[in-house]
């Protein structure tokens, strides 16, 4: 009888070891690269943070982003909570319970395309966009997922992901629900009752005029640290905003050269 050579089985070990470590690194450069934008739904249950995957999916990730930019989901709710499968938003242009004005119900009106990539999944937190059975009639209708789901895979148009708050979208799974058709529905209503967006790598200040919320108002910045710790607030406000009318400039530019004869 043949011995076990200790070494060959090391060595196979040792090679199924760094075969694994390898998938397991390229799995992780996979992840889709997320653009600085992040938008906010605010509910009674908490806020809900999500990004865009501006090289996955960009018409779909630039028109929802300019809807949420337009506070087109302001009075918009989530109408459906199906648990462990998605928490889906209606529809601006049906969902809201606030007027809108022309320009965001041109924009809601609009359909994208469906785009999709075969390493992108529809893993927990990925928000996917929603759709009629035409592939490309997704308008502003969309799902933030409370689990995996690979039937959607290909499919469906992934275009971002949530950075925060999936503990407020578990929250949601606990409400009472009925059936409605394929539809599961909470029975209250689920409103997005503010939203608004900021730079991820510039957080929002919303304290007043440049003091970091809840921590002091300017008077006091002044009188602790000086005017020096003062106008360093101020400066980095202005960099925001400064950020904002660029991202506005090129957005006009964008609309131009669709719009108008070259």
């Amino acid at each position: 009888m043949r011995s076990i050579d200790i070494y060959t089985v090391t060595a196979a070990a040792a090679l199924a070891a760094a075969l694994l470590c390898s998938w397991q690194a390229s799995a992780v450069a996979a992840e889709p690269m997320m653009s600085d934008e992040r938008a906010v739904f605010q509910t009674q249950w908490g806020d809900i943070h999500f990004g865009f995957y501006p090289e996955v999916a960009p018409i779909t990730a630039q028109h929802i982003f300019k809807l949420v930019a337009m506070g087109a989901y302001t009075g918009n709710h989530f109408f459906r909570v199906d648990k462990g499968f998605v928490a889906q938003v209606q529809d601006v242009t049906g969902g809201r319970n606030l007027a809108m004005d022309a320009q965001q119900r041109a924009e809601g009106d609009k359909t994208v395309p469906l785009e999709v990539r075969a390493d992108v999944k529809h893993t927990e937190g990925v928000v996917s966009m929603g759709r009629y059975d035409d592939p490309n009639s997704g308008k502003s209708s969309f799902s933030m997922l409370l689990g995996a789901a690979p039937h959607l895979d290909m499919h469906y148009t992934i275009f971002g992901k949530v950075t925060q708050g999936m503990e407020v979208l578990h929250k949601l799974e606990g409400l009472e629900t009925t059936k409605v058709g394929i539809f599961v529905m909470p029975k209250e209503r689920v409103a997005i009752h503010s939203t608004y967006w900021y730079l991820a790598s510039q957080p929002l200040r919303l304290g007043m005029l440049g003091g970091p919320a809840g921590v002091r108002t300017a008077s006091v910045s002044r009188a602790a640290h000086g005017n020096s710790s003062y106008c360093g607030q101020l400066q980095d406000d202005m960099d925001h905003l400064r950020s904002r009318l660029d991202w506005q400039a090129e957005e006009l530019q964008r609309v131009r050269a669709r719009c108008l004869p070259s």
